[in-house]
């Protein structure tokens, strides 16, 4: 399925997915259409799921630049309303689609982009990459998937990052956990097929189960987090995949 839907584009290739946001003569900025887009396509992808889905933004400046200011700085009380509760749907499509998202951060992922990039899995970035959460320089607070930021790179941060709308580079943010990998910016596809690799060698179902458990994870108590985890156990037996897979592992390690 190659599909292209107000800027955004599909391809996909054998078993991977790749999203484009294509707007990059305005940094690949986040406008209603586009966000509407977006999540349209994240919840076409999900019925079919591929095995990996890469995110990026086109050109190599912005993986996406915020929300769009010509459009934010329209809003009125209750537009504002409507417009963040398109950002908040097209991540929500991002973190619910059952493949493995992983984000290819160049350049800027700025607001409502870094919000996009923390609802993927799995964030790659180049060495040249930017992030920030400028929304307090304009008098908002930086809302719905921003509430993920504590948990990823802890309160404190976060509220660093969110108080004084100020950007952080690329090393900074590998410190800090909000990115998992950064390379040189020539390496940046290589280690982005590495990783759907490493994907591909697994089950998908069971790397399907783990990233709903993980979404539960992060939305329930410990409790019930285990509680779910007890019963996604049980039940990954039900067709055989665990018995298979360990006795070829133990009979390859026998023949070893």
């Amino acid at each position: 399925m190659n599909m292209s839907t107000a800027a955004i584009h599909v391809e996909r290739s054998g078993d991977t997915a790749q999203v484009t946001i294509d707007n990059a003569a305005k940094a690949n900025a986040l406008d209603s259409a586009l966000l509407d887009a977006l999540c349209e396509v994240f919840v076409a992808l999900a019925f079919d799921p591929p095995r990996a889905i890469v995110l990026r933004g086109a050109g190599e400046k912005a993986f996406a630049g915020g929300a769009d200011l010509r459009e934010l700085g329209a809003l009125d009380e209750k537009t504002a309303r409507t417009f963040i509760t398109r950002v908040h749907a097209a991540c929500n499509a991002v973190r619910r689609c059952p493949a493995p998202v992983i984000a290819r951060l160049r350049g800027h992922a700025l607001g409502a982009g870094l919000e996009l990039a923390v609802s993927c899995d799995i964030r790659v970035a180049a060495d040249d990459a930017i992030f920030g959460m400028p929304e307090v320089r304009f008098a908002i607070p930086s809302v719905v998937e921003a509430a993920l930021l504590p948990a990823i790179i802890g309160r404190g941060r976060a509220a660093w990052f969110l108080l004084t709308g100020r950007n952080v580079d690329a090393q900074r943010a590998l410190e800090w956990g909000l990115v998992e990998r950064v390379v040189p910016a020539a390496a940046l596809d290589g280690e982005i097929e590495d990783t759907i690799a490493a994907i591909r060698e697994l089950d998908p179902q069971a790397v399907r189960e783990q990233k709903r458990l993980l979404a539960f994870w992060d939305e329930h108590p410990l409790s019930a987090g285990i509680a779910e985890s007890i019963d996604s156990l049980a039940q990954s037996y039900r067709e055989g995949a665990p018995n298979r897979l360990i006795g070829e592992f133990l009979a390859a390690r026998r023949r070893r």
